[in-house]
């Protein structure tokens, strides 16, 4: 497992790619705000919403499809929200008797809940077009700039950057057990649950051990070569007149977005 298996950046040439980091984020927080502040039934302001959406998708020359496909994977999360169908308030469509209970679907609850499965579709879009646009040390730089707690964002940085060493240190005790737990060909090998409950938690607890122990030695190596708490990059972060312009109209259009909504 290598740390290019968790870093979704797409390297390109694009406007989008070129803008400042700062920039960046704060229309993609702005954005991923506005709809959650949008009033449930808003589908003109969604739409306006979407198809902004797929104008900086354009601009990136990822294609068109690039969000689209990757943004699914998020929509079996928003169904937690089908509760909402059965709202209170408005007028039943339909009512199931369950015996123990009787389920009514509302004309509000239903709209209620696609404009979350919407809202919830919109910024993880825009979440995924984020971090394939932007290197992460960029990222983090950004936060720093926009004056995010810089405990916080170490731990951000520190989480990245080693994931994929916990991940690989996982594979090898699965590794270590599957060879300690021979079985015969064509049956599952292994104990019963309760051995297996408890060889997980040994696992569990030998994975922290060796993370602490890890974490230990990497960062008395970092100090000894320099750090002071800082993750430095090569991309420079001055934001320029067109950086200024691209905010300025994604404030505007988001307004629109706004009052599309309350109309």
């Amino acid at each position: 497992m290598h740390a290019h298996a968790f870093d979704q950046y797409q390297a390109q040439n694009s406007r989008i790619h070129r803008l400042d980091p700062r920039v960046k984020l704060l229309i993609a927080v702005g954005y991923i705000l506005s709809n959650a502040l949008l009033p449930d039934g808003s589908w003109a302001a969604f739409a306006l919403a979407w198809l902004a959406l797929l104008v900086a998708t354009d601009l990136s020359q990822l294609g068109l499809a690039f969000t689209l496909k990757r943004s699914v994977v998020a929509l079996p999360f928003a169904l937690v929200a089908v509760s909402a169908i059965f709202s209170p308030v408005g007028e039943p469509l339909a009512e199931w008797d369950l015996g123990f209970v009787t389920l009514a679907p509302t004309d509000v609850g239903v709209i209620r809940f696609f404009s979350i499965l919407v809202r919830s579709w919109l910024s993880v879009q825009m979440a995924i077009l984020l971090v394939a646009t932007t290197q992460f040390p960029d990222l983090i730089h950004a936060f720093e700039h926009l004056r995010v707690p810089r405990s916080l964002t170490t731990i951000i940085a520190f989480l990245y950057r080693y994931l994929f060493v916990l991940v690989d240190e996982v594979y090898r005790m699965l590794r270590a057990r599957d060879a300690r737990s021979a079985g015969l060909p064509g049956q599952k090998h292994g104990g019963k649950l309760l051995w297996r409950v408890k060889v997980t938690g040994s696992m569990a607890g030998q994975l922290f051990l060796r993370s602490y122990e890890r974490s230990e030695r990497i960062y008395n190596a970092m100090v000894s070569r320099g750090y002071t708490g800082h993750f430095r990059t090569l991309n420079p972060h001055d934001l320029n007149r067109r950086d200024w312009q691209v905010l300025i109209l994604a404030l505007v259009l988001i307004a629109m977005i706004q009052v599309t909504g309350r109309l």
